[in-house]
């Protein structure tokens, strides 16, 4: 039977017989369980299933067990076992999410403790981790809690059943505006984010329709609750994308003014209606005054009063509102060199620091524009001391391949996270702000736009499933690298043979930078089409084609950022970034013209000419993008047909879109630039 990819990471392939395999049939013979919380069922079928697939034998579930076993189970649960391995253990930093798994030779078992369910949970995905990536068990004494508090998925699906930046297909929640109600993939997509740590999900658009306003509403609530049902049991809180004007849409008021009584009274009705039927629902994600969404601005309020107004309906409940910071004014003139998109979050919300509730949370995207190949990192990290915040990332590849092209992410986010803001002295790292640690913030975390939909491989690309694997285990644990993230994916989907693990694992490392090479070199971005972001349009991206993406003329290329000529948003950095920012002699070349406007024979650290280094870095890409294609060809054999092709047609149809990349942009600078001793390839 051809393998689908549909089980993912959790396929548990068989694995090969030696002193490995025998170590894991001596440990896993019997696996004892003694509470009946659905939750800790859930992990125990996990992990019977997981053992039956990989050695072939089922354990025996049992309660007494007659020699080596697994064992799990909470520290108060009343298990003998368990509280025999962990007695005198100081469990309390562990927190509500944490885990500990120890190896114990007196007591002849392998034990999982934790203080609550989802825990043991989480603990015994990973003791199957382990096992599948062939790690030795025999003496285990692991201690793991997540970094990050909220560690969230956001779903872009709507109620027709399109996924807005859907690259996989339509939603498996919805169709034709009903309910799929598919409890077999939605348990399965809760195992996947699950294993992974994820423990929030929004399952709608934040562009929020008229129809979809009404899942807040007794006529659909009841679907909602069956979807939170499932989640809850894998640990996971459901949250909904709340349309900022529901009071007019679905609730016949007339205003939806933030500081209206009749509106912060229908917003706390409708809270207690929503926690009715649904008691640990998480809360809500609004996008408001942005690209044509409502907001606060229609009444002359601001973010502070529209997200107030919803943190108070949802603070009995223990809900939360997580509201987003892309906001940003869609109507600049070609003309107007002054006004910058980049400013735009750091100038609506910087001055509003501190007047949020403690139960609002801000969303803020990693780069300051719209998920970039290559952008800088917000610097409204480390500029908000007294406010909630989370980062936000996409892993769907809107700008980034749309998972036609192969681009792990994960090296991109480790950047993103590993960055120094000089918010608190010399080293303030985003991580660091990120998970709560520097300003001591109540709600922390990290959520992404997902890159899954109905395919029956759920991303579409075969090889994007490492993207939505490795944003959950960097979120969980920011400290692990992007080659040991990639690695883990690799063993987990496709096994452990150690020529495969290194070529695909070259080629997910290098596929970044590859993309960046035939794409937008030296930070340019945005040179897309505007209607679907796929594909080389120099001119085309929504204002590009008025310059004020990059301003490429016959003199030179890339946005003056500047203080001191330009729009001023590189003052928005603090300590060294600022200065490096603001000058072209220290300013990473990589954000060149992100941040300087420059002649084209501008000379780069290398001794190439920027229009020297763009034309042989879209050659230089194009090649390196055929080179993965030759990379997957000599796998054929090494896994199952089924996976081998659908990735083939993928990287095929990558190593022409390159070319197609290479050619367009280098005409177009060529002819722009008026240059005609380009040394080196062609020009087509």
């Amino acid at each position: 039977m051809t393998n689908t990819a549909y089980e993912a990471w959790l396929n548990y392939g068989q694995l090969k017989s030696g002193s490995l395999y025998n170590q894991y049939i001596d440990w896993c013979v019997e696996l004892v369980v003694t509470e009946d919380n659905e939750t800790i069922q859930a992990a125990a079928a996990e992990f019977i299933q997981g053992m039956t697939s990989m050695l072939g034998k089922a354990p025996l579930l049992t309660a007494k067990p007659e020699g080596p076993c697994i064992v799990i189970g909470t520290f108060q649960g009343g298990n003998p076992l368990i509280s025999r391995v962990f007695a005198g253990e100081r469990t309390d930093s562990l927190g509500p999410e944490g885990f500990l798994i120890r190896t114990n030779a007196t007591e002849q078992c392998i034990a999982v403790g934790a203080s609550t369910p989802v825990g043991i949970l989480y603990g015994v995905f990973h003791l199957l981790r382990l096992i599948g990536t062939e790690s030795e068990i025999d003496a285990l004494n692991l201690s793991m809690s997540p970094v990050n508090g909220l560690r969230m998925i956001n779903h872009w699906d709507n109620f027709d059943g399109s996924i807005e930046r859907g690259y996989a297909g339509r939603s498996f929640f919805y169709e034709s505006n009903q309910f799929l109600n598919d409890t077999k993939r939605l348990r399965d997509y809760a195992r996947l984010m699950s294993s992974v740590g994820i423990n929030a999900i929004s399952i709608n658009n934040v562009n929020v329709h008229e129809l979809e306003s009404l899942f807040i509403t007794e006529q659909y609530l009841p679907d909602i609750a069956l979807i939170a049902g499932i989640f809850r049991v894998y640990g996971i809180k459901l949250f909904l994308s709340a349309n900022f004007a529901s009071p007019i849409q679905i609730g016949a008021l007339e205003t939806a003014d933030p500081l209206d009584p009749a509106v912060r009274q229908w917003w706390k009705d409708k809270a207690g209606e929503v926690y009715r039927v649904i008691p640990d629902f998480g809360g809500f994600v609004v996008k408001a005054d942005s690209e044509n969404r409502p907001g606060p601005f229609t009444y002359g309020r601001d973010h502070a009063d529209g997200a107030n107004m919803l943190g108070e309906a949802l603070e009995p409940f223990g809900g939360i509102v997580i509201w987003r910071c892309f906001v940003y004014n869609c109507k600049q003139d070609w003309r107007d060199r002054k006004t910058d998109r980049a400013r735009a979050a750091y100038d609506h919300f910087k001055p509003l620091d501190g007047r949020f509730n403690d139960n609002v949370v801000l969303q803020i995207k990693n780069g300051p524009m719209d998920f970039q190949v290559r952008e800088p990192v917000s610097p409204l990290f480390g500029a908000l001391e007294h406010t909630n915040h989370l980062m936000e990332f996409q892993i769907a590849q809107e700008y980034t391949g749309q998972q036609r092209h192969l681009c792990y992410l994960v090296p991109q986010w480790k950047e993103v996270l590993d960055f120094n803001t000089y918010a608190k002295g010399q080293t303030t790292l985003v991580k660091h702000i990120v998970d709560g640690s520097v300003w001591g913030n109540k709600y922390n975390g990290v959520a992404a736009v997902t890159n899954v939909g109905d395919d029956m491989n759920w991303t579409g690309h075969g090889l994007a499933q490492a993207n939505l694997y490795g944003y959950g285990r960097l979120i969980w644990n920011p400290e692990l690298t992007a080659k040991e993230i990639a690695e883990e994916w690799i063993r987990l989907t496709f096994g452990t043979d150690k020529g495969l693990v290194v070529a695909i694992r070259g080629m997910l490392m290098d596929s970044w930078r590859i993309y960046e090479s035939y794409t937008a070199p030296l930070g340019v971005g945005w040179m897309v089409n505007p209607d679907h972001h796929y594909g080389p349009n120099v001119d085309g991206c929504e204002y590009a084609k008025w310059g004020t993406y990059h301003y490429a003329d016959h003199k030179g290329i890339g946005v003056d950022r500047s203080v001191k000529s330009g729009t001023g948003y590189s003052g928005q950095y603090m300590g060294l970034n600022a200065s490096n920012y603001e000058n072209l002699a220290s300013c990473p070349e990589e954000l060149l013209l992100f941040f300087h406007h420059v002649p084209y024979t501008h000379v780069l650290q290398s001794g190439q000419t920027v229009i020297q280094h763009i034309y042989d870095t879209h050659f230089e890409g194009a090649e390196q993008a055929a080179q993965l294609l030759a990379t997957w060809e000599s796998l054929e054999g090494s896994m199952d047909s089924g996976l081998y092709v659908q990735v083939k047609q993928r990287l095929e149809e990558q190593a022409e879109h390159a070319q197609e990349w290479r050619d367009r942009i280098n005409t177009y600078f060529y002819r722009k630039s008026g240059i005609e001793d380009l040394k080196g390839r062609k020009i087509y």
